[in-house]
């Protein structure tokens, strides 16, 4: 049904997308010249900033590579293939495969950003090598979910303003996300995307012939057989003795972690999908040879992330995304600013594509403007949680671990996620002004 709008838009991206590495070339040019002409910072002054952040993003770099070789090692053992395979039995259509690869994508998310984009892209390979569905669509609906991970359980902003000691404390107190996450107005918004999402990609659906396929046999995973030798390197090699002793070590660690009732965040699901990885690959022979079939894909996040840290530097060093946030602010009154701080958020966050760091650069904007005006603070703080999430959907940033692991380009899926930006937005817009 919504073909007739996708098919303009995935050709005019195709044509029209570049690479994402030009992308981020193309934006710090673009950073520059606006540092420059707007807050009048001098070229030199912009090249200092811009270099002394260029290396702010290496652990986080380090962890989203680990995201992707973590849940590509984990994925590639038999049982977890096994499971995946059985979950995609249940779809008996490319249409229903489009549905439950969005549902799956969804609610992954939101228990955890970093789980939703490894399970995701992970799932939509297990559909694909069951059922002939349109590639590019399967992948973008598995990322499409990721628009819900800011409203969920491991939200930057929420999370950060109800925790004691956050640096807007003094202003705004501790909100707690009963008030955030759990809200009347997020459960809604959550409710209606996981309506909406799903039902949108199942009405994208292209024509037969103009339908792109993989053969299932490029998905599967090789296997590497053990060899048994006489020498003592290889016995090793092929122990299942170190594999038991080490992931017991990580086993006990666990434990005591989720005992003081720690919570999920990246380092922990990372540490989770490598152990289960080096525990159901069985030997160590057969997790190194998974992890070079891996790291083939990360090559994205190694040369692009230290792009993105020297334009965030930029944008909150010179002031460039203070005035742009001030600039929406200036024209809003209290019930129309969750939506101007919605769209100020999603533009933001094309620069910088970081939760926390877009909350430290629009929180000493925003949380001013709502008090003055007499808006409501914890609706403003998830207008710029929803803003971040948003604009993902045509974030090259994010979408590189999915891409990675599906063998995919941006230009594939992203012409499908822009018709999902539009109708996202008009329904997050909607739900923020009068929910």
């Amino acid at each position: 049904m919504l073909n007739a709008v996708a098919k303009p838009l995935v050709k005019l991206v195709e044509r029209y997308l570049p690479d994402p590495y030009i992308f981020v070339l193309l934006l710090s040019l673009l950073v520059f010249v606006a540092a420059i002409v707007f807050e009048q910072q001098s070229p030199l002054a912009v090249a200092q900033q811009w270099g002394d952040g260029f290396w702010g993003l290496l652990s986080f770099s380090m962890q989203m590579l680990l995201v992707l070789v973590t849940g590509f090692m984990l994925a590639s053992t038999p049982l977890v293939s096994k499971l995946l395979d059985r979950l995609a039995m249940l779809a008996k259509s490319a249409g229903q495969a489009i549905v439950l690869v969005t549902l799956v994508s969804l609610a992954a998310s939101w228990l955890n950003w970093g789980f939703g984009l490894v399970v995701g892209a992970l799932f939509a390979k297990a559909l694909a090598r069951r059922i002939q569905v349109d590639y590019p669509l399967l992948i973008a609906s598995a990322y499409s979910g990721f628009v819900i991970w800011h409203g969920g359980l491991s939200g930057s902003v929420p999370l950060t303003i109800a925790t004691s000691g956050h640096f807007a404390e003094a202003q705004i107190g501790i909100i707690p996300t009963s008030d955030t996450i759990f809200s009347l107005f997020n459960l809604v918004l959550v409710a209606a995307l996981f309506v909406s999402v799903p039902l949108l990609n199942y009405l994208m659906r292209p024509k037969a012939e103009d339908s792109i396929y993989i053969d299932p046999a490029k998905l599967a995973p090789e296997t590497l057989p053990d060899l048994t030798t006489e020498r003592p390197a290889d016995k090793l090699e092929n122990s299942f003795v170190i594999t038991a002793l080490i992931t017991l070590a990580a086993g006990a660690y666990l434990l005591q972690y989720f005992a003081k009732a720690g919570g999920l965040n990246l380092n922990i699901v990372n540490f989770l999908f490598l152990f289960l990885a080096i525990l159901l690959h069985g030997t160590p022979r057969r997790l190194l040879h998974s992890l070079q079939q891996a790291i083939q894909g990360g090559a994205g996040i190694i040369i692009q992330f230290p792009f993105y840290a020297g334009i965030m530097a930029v944008m909150m060093q010179s002031g460039l995304a203070q005035s742009l946030s001030q600039w929406f602010v200036s024209f809003a009154t209290a019930e129309s600013l969750a939506f101007w701080t919605f769209l100020s958020a999603g533009l933001v966050n094309i620069f910088i594509p970081s939760g926390g760091g877009q909350w430290a650069v629009q929180a000493p904007v925003m949380l001013p403007a709502a008090l003055e005006l007499g808006a409501e603070v914890n609706r403003i703080a998830m207008a710029v949680a929803w803003g971040d999430a948003w604009t993902n959907l045509i974030q090259p940033f994010w979408a590189l671990p999915v891409l990675a692991i599906a063998g995919l380009k941006a230009k594939d899926i992203m012409g499908y996620c822009l018709l999902q930006l539009l109708v996202t937005g008009v329904i997050i817009s909607l739900v923020l002004s009068f929910v």
